[in-house]
């Protein structure tokens, strides 16, 4: 063992320590570490997490990436995909798709003799995912639909069964204007409920059986609007769109969920912005109390100082030992900040103690992400840094005389 690393161990371990004057500092010391391990774990898992969970939840309920026509407007009227053109087998047996279900959307009117609503009628087929939109389900199930006849069984929002002031297994109106511009009304039966937490989903979409949409948008049964690609891992959807890109077909586009609701994304994006000022404060904080201590414990250890160069150790040798020291003294607040702030993200992980304002946040519960190597990082990232910053205020050591500081009182 190097002496320098030696001999801070034997000074930050000494019983004589816990009677010495610098215990308060060394404690003030301890504590910043400890509150900015705290505050960076809840910051970095919070800010993540809410990241990952608003956009998991956007690309479960209408897939990562949708394939539709070029000629699909702004209307959310479906215009009819190139299904010649998609490469629909190869597309399913992708090594990054883990599900692919049709879809024709129409937009129409839902309403009651007290209300009306304007919404997305998105009309599934067969091949729906009822598994995955179970997770969103908060009454009733999902509509069971056919290829070969007309299901009338439809799943509303909460906020448009609010609206109009329905539940499960009521029957509702909805008019739709066909192609030739004639209205066409039909009657749904609602079998289920759903919440997104996601305003721009739950103020406008119902699902329900797809040969509705088929008739009012005037397509075959054969046609489809677009096709919902759910991926293995949404993480990845940067990497994998230009694989499902490529397999959409002339006449055919691919679009991520990051760009079919870019304002969400604008919002969301502002996390890294914060994670990054909030640590950089916390960062800025522990390195200045860190560089206090070190200040405190070189000038009460003057004389031990001089006493080291008396006996031959170098300049370095005897930074390095204060440095050595000062790191040494840190352990006690990284373990306790982990520790606390571990065990409340784990709290909140798995009781979900605080919760949010959907309509402002997206997500009715504080989501965490607890990924190792952010938590490993940031306690390694604090560390490496402090002794960095150490090095510099260090080197006050160097204009300390031996014959001065033996005699320093």
């Amino acid at each position: 063992m190097k002496f320098p690393f030696y001999f801070s161990q034997k000074i930050a371990f000494a019983k004589d320590n816990k009677n010495n004057l610098s215990r308060i500092i060394i404690f003030i010391g301890r504590l910043s570490v400890a509150l900015g391990i705290i505050v960076s774990l809840i910051t970095v898992s919070t800010g993540i997490g809410s990241k990952n969970a608003i956009k998991n939840r956007m690309a479960d309920f209408a897939g990562a990436v949708q394939i539709k026509s070029e000629n699909a407007s702004s209307s959310y009227n479906s215009a009819t995909l190139n299904s010649a053109a998609l490469d629909l087998k190869a597309l399913k047996e992708s090594p990054v798709v883990e599900k692919v279900q049709k879809f024709v959307t129409v937009s129409g009117i839902m309403r009651t003799e007290q209300n009306f609503a304007g919404i997305i009628f998105k009309g599934i087929g067969n091949d729906f995912d009822h598994a995955r939109f179970a997770q969103f389900l908060t009454k009733g199930t999902t509509p069971k639909v056919s290829e070969k006849g007309y299901s009338n069984e439809v799943v509303l929002s909460e906020k448009i069964a609010k609206d109009l002031q329905k539940g499960v297994g009521d029957s509702i109106v909805a008019i739709f204007s066909r192609v030739d511009q004639s209205p066409l009304y039909r009657k749904f039966k609602i079998s289920g409920l759903y919440k997104t937490d996601i305003k721009m989903i739950d103020d406008l979409f119902v699902l329900g059986g797809i040969n509705h949409a088929r008739r009012i948008q005037d397509l075959s049964s054969m046609e489809v609007g677009g096709y919902d690609v759910f991926l293995k891992n949404n993480g990845d959807l940067d990497a994998d769109f230009p694989l499902i890109q490529a397999l959409a077909g002339e006449g055919n586009r691919a679009e991520k969920v990051t760009d079919r609701y870019p304002q969400i994304v604008d919002w969301i994006n502002i996390f890294d912005t914060n994670i990054a000022l909030i640590i950089t404060i916390m960062l800025v904080v522990v390195v200045i109390n860190i560089i206090m201590v070190l200040l405190i414990l070189i000038i009460e250890r003057t004389r031990s100082i001089g006493l080291l160069k008396t006996l031959g150790a170098s300049n370095s040798q005897v930074r390095m030992i204060f440095i050595n020291y000062t790191l040494l003294i840190m352990i006690p607040g990284l373990i306790v900040g982990n520790a606390v702030g571990l065990g409340f993200l784990l709290l909140q992980k798995y009781f979900g103690l605080i919760t949010l304002n959907p309509e402002n946040y997206y997500v009715s519960v504080v989501p965490i992400d607890l990924n190792p190597l952010y938590i490993i990082g940031i306690s390694v990232g604090i560390l490496g840094i402090s002794a960095l910053a150490l090095v510099l205020p260090s080197v006050l050591i160097s204009k300390i005389s031996p014959v001065r500081s033996i005699t320093y009182n």
